[in-house]
């Protein structure tokens, strides 16, 4: 199954799933909302999704049911167990394919793609999520949705899709991997007033925001202009690419952008700024 699914695939999907294994949808919105002390707070997108969803699209709460509880970082990874649990719980088995969205930015799906993959699970990202959808006329529903019988989804785990803080501090030190933060440019470079704890980038970290990776409908660049992109701050050169962002959300969509370019070996740091920024010991820079 490819990354990436657009509307229009879509919905043929869903009009030939008839006999056939369940195509499973669900939705993954979440708001960050600015808050002091900050950076922000979480809120989940619930409300917007009752208030209109794709029609058959299950709500799964990314802080609450797919995030292990922590004291300080707001999306940590669950054990492949639970994680398996909290998708089996909404209605996810084996051998069952998926596609996420989300009605706002596509990190969130992105999320839930690369959580779903290092599970073995076949999923794709709707392509502009429900703007989209909803721009090509399509239906929506609105209301709690139903939710589903509970599945069974066994936990197989693709540890290497993800990278700890130490694998990090060795790529600092050794150059054996490419390190990608996906944040803004003024984060990255300190200038912004919002950071994570301490200003700047992790050491010897190269940038590729976010935001450039997407059209201005909200779709994903041409694979072309995104290699291109990728290229010129030098992912595509060394063996591995660890990705980051604030809380391994934003680096998602670098990730899944780094595979679809045929990188053979992506990673994203779970902990991203939100654990390197609190130890001091951990080293950054400002600057480009």
């Amino acid at each position: 199954m490819a990354p990436l699914i657009s509307p229009a695939e879509l919905a043929a999907r869903l009009a030939d799933a008839a006999g056939g294994p369940p195509l499973r949808l669900f939705e993954g919105t979440v708001h960050l909302r600015p808050a002091q002390p900050g950076p922000f707070v979480v809120e989940s997108g619930r409300a917007d999704f009752e208030m209109a969803h794709i029609p058959g699209a299950v709500f799964v709460d990314l802080q609450g049911e797919l995030s292990a509880p922590h004291p300080r970082l707001r999306f940590t990874l669950p054990t492949p167990e639970a994680l398996a649990a909290a998708w089996s719980a909404a209605g996810l088995s084996d051998g069952e394919a998926c596609v996420v969205y989300s009605s706002t930015s596509p990190m969130w799906a992105t999320r839930l793609w690369w959580m779903l993959r290092a599970l073995g699970v076949q999923a794709a990202v709707l392509d502009g999520g429900l703007a989209r959808w909803r721009a090509e006329g399509r239906p929506v529903a609105s209301g709690p949705g139903t939710r589903p019988a509970p599945g069974r989804l066994t936990p197989r785990f693709d540890a290497a899709r993800w990278a700890s803080r130490d694998e990090v501090l060795r790529a600092t030190q050794d150059g054996g991997a490419c390190v990608l933060n996906a944040l803004t440019a003024s984060l990255h470079d300190g200038s912004a007033e919002m950071h994570y704890g301490r200003k700047g980038h992790i050491r010897g970290s190269v940038n590729l925001p976010y935001p450039a990776l997407l059209q201005e409908d909200g779709c994903f660049k041409p694979l072309a202009a995104l290699r291109e992109a990728f290229a010129a701050v030098g992912a595509l050169e060394k063996p591995r690419a660890i990705c980051y962002c604030g809380g391994g959300i934003a680096a998602t969509m670098a990730a899944m952008t780094l595979q679809r370019l045929g990188h053979p070996d992506v990673a994203v740091y779970d902990g991203s700024l939100s654990e390197w920024a609190a130890d001091p010991a951990l080293p950054m820079d400002t600057g480009p």
